[in-house]
């Protein structure tokens, strides 16, 4: 295991940990007033944390078994320049979202709506999570990059499984800060909340290029690794 792989790793999960389901409906929810109650938190980021796993535990062994059915046709250069060229074209991309049409602010708007109108039972938490999952999952590229990364890897399965569970754990880990931080210093934490839901609504329409440009730079710099170019450049 490359220490190459697990800085992407780390960099994918920290990039999914700000999305819809995994920071800002987090965020609304802590902004909710009076007391929060860890049990309730903890049962949403656990049903999505729990989803995401389920799902890449899916997607990794049926990749994996595409990997084996190609005979390591994966690993070969062509392939990887290929994954050089998308992470290349997906950081390019990334520079035409720039927030100013104000893209997905809508859509932030109205998952806000819907997450203050809830009524926070363990039912509604759960089915908000999985509804909040279901609706990233056309869209969970950082999460599918890393499965890729996961799946050319050559790792053991017990090692990659595990791999898998640290992603999702660390896609949660910002959310559970704040709710710990929600819990012991309320009065120092609110205002932080509350700058930070105003950022959420005020960059929504930018997020997408921010994750597009930084899957891409770490996909990229996977491929690039494995095909040696840096030492290739260090040696000229």
């Amino acid at each position: 295991m490359s220490v190459a792989l697990l800085l992407s790793l780390v960099g994918l999960a920290l990039v999914d940990s700000t999305s819809i389901g995994t920071l800002f409906i987090p965020v609304w929810l802590l902004l909710a007033p009076g007391p929060v109650s860890v049990r309730r938190v903890m049962i949403y980021l656990g049903t999505i944390a729990g989803f995401y796993f389920v799902v890449g535990l899916l997607l990794y062994f049926g990749g994996s078994g595409l990997a084996e059915l190609l005979g390591g046709a994966l690993d070969n250069r062509p392939v990887l320049w290929g994954q050089l060229v998308l992470g290349v074209g997906l950081f390019v991309l990334s520079f035409r979202y720039d927030g100013k049409r104000g893209t997905g602010t809508g859509r932030v708007l109205r998952w806000r709506d819907r997450v203050t109108a809830g009524d926070s039972s363990a039912r509604w938490l759960v089915g908000l999570a999985l509804f909040a999952a279901l609706a990233e999952v056309a869209t969970m590229l950082p999460y599918l990059g890393a499965l890729g990364l996961l799946t050319t890897s050559g790792l053991a399965v017990p090692t990659s499984v595990a791999l898998l569970g640290g992603y999702c754990l660390v896609m949660v880990v910002p959310a559970m800060l704040l709710l710990g931080a929600r819990v012991v210093w309320p009065s120092w934490v609110e205002p932080v909340l509350a700058r930070l839901n105003a950022w959420i609504v005020r960059t929504s329409g930018s997020m997408l290029g921010w994750v597009l440009g930084i899957a891409g730079f770490l996909i990229a710099r996977d491929a690039a690794a494995r095909l040696e170019l840096f030492e290739m450049l260090a040696n000229r």
